[in-house]
């Protein structure tokens, strides 16, 4: 019996009854709604208390929680307070982090606050953030050193590249690839002696090109998979074009389902992944970490934008419904293997 458990004649205990007379009827449940990826295993499980984690290592650290903050948010008045409460989130519970585009550091310190917040994630992971248009033309010009000045900087653990061809091409004077990806990284490796994420924005990386990033000497790879926030559909709202020839664009692309059986597929060569994109729910997430044969985190960032907007306490509450729901999937469902 629960320690919290009401007298026979208690007030509380003749409500819940009561209650349940009510809701009899809405709270009918159709076959055809059932979560077909899980076998339910109620047998085998405890509810969690409140210090129970999943510990897991990523990246060469040790987390209490499968969880990456993704990159977000850099350059604007709400960012130093997002990135702020991000950062301590990932302290207190041991998590890793990537910051939003770091472009404005390259050629100026005065959105650094935004994004010096090492003081607030002590020693936990912590990865800059460029895109790939910006590294291409550092590349051209042959100032690479830059971008160890920005690791040195901001006391990071290593660079993230977003891949964003497609939002570049919608987005109002957007940078305009003149190389493609694979002809610049494979000049840059050995220039940097820090970790490599490379990660999508919004449309996923299909299957030749995770071929060929596998194939690189990068750390992990991020999906940003489609069904998330879509960056090219975002610059498409933000465009005055009356053309809606681009637009079909935005809705190509790999969801993070598929994305995890392509990979399943390949010699993943050691790399680790973060799982991002369209993860609509906490089942989504352990879903797919638990199908994906590599190393994984479940990468969130949409989700967190609001609670690190109102303040700290909310996050943190936020985060402490997410991590018990987490390991109640994880104690409670298995994955179908026919699935």
């Amino acid at each position: 019996m629960s320690n919290g458990a009401y007298p026979p004649d208690s007030f509380e205990l003749i409500q819940r009854k009561t209650d349940h007379i009510k809701l009899t009827h809405q709270s009918r449940t159709l076959p055809s709604s059932v979560d077909l990826r899980f076998n339910y295993e109620p047998l085998f499980f405890k509810h969690p208390d409140q210090t129970e984690n999943w510990k897991s290592h990523f990246l060469g650290f040790d987390f209490d929680y499968p969880i990456w903050i993704s990159s977000m948010t850099g350059g604007t008045e709400k960012a130093q307070v997002i990135n702020t409460n991000l950062a301590k989130l990932a302290c207190e519970f041991n998590l890793g982090m990537g910051l939003g585009s770091c472009r404005s550091l390259l050629e100026s310190s005065e959105r650094l606050h935004d994004f010096k917040i090492r003081k607030d994630i002590g020693s936990r992971p912590l990865f800059a953030n460029i895109g790939f248009a910006q590294l291409a033309e550092l590349v051209l010009e042959n100032r690479l050193d830059k971008i160890s000045d920005l690791i040195h900087l901001l006391e990071a653990n290593g660079l993230i590249i977003h891949l964003n061809p497609l939002q570049e091409w919608f987005q109002p004077g957007g940078d305009r690839f003149q190389l493609t990806p694979v002809q610049v990284l494979e000049t840059v490796f050995d220039k940097f002696s820090f970790p490599i994420i490379i990660k999508e924005v919004g449309q996923g990386i299909g299957p030749e090109s995770l071929k060929a990033l596998l194939n690189m000497p990068i750390a992990a790879i991020e999906f940003g998979a489609y069904g998330g926030t879509n960056f090219s559909q975002l610059e498409s709202l933000r465009s005055n074009e009356t053309m809606n020839l681009k637009k079909p664009f935005i809705h190509v692309g790999h969801t993070a389902s598929e994305m995890v059986e392509i990979l399943n597929s390949l010699p993943l060569g050691g790399k680790e992944f973060i799982i991002s994109g369209g993860i609509q729910s906490v089942l989504d997430g352990y879903a797919l970490k638990m199908k994906l044969k590599g190393p994984s985190v479940i990468g969130m960032a949409s989700a967190f934008l609001e609670p690190a907007q109102q303040s700290y306490s909310a996050l943190q509450e936020y985060f402490l419904q997410l991590k018990e729901s987490l390991i109640v999937a994880r104690d409670l469902l298995t994955i179908k293997k026919n699935l």
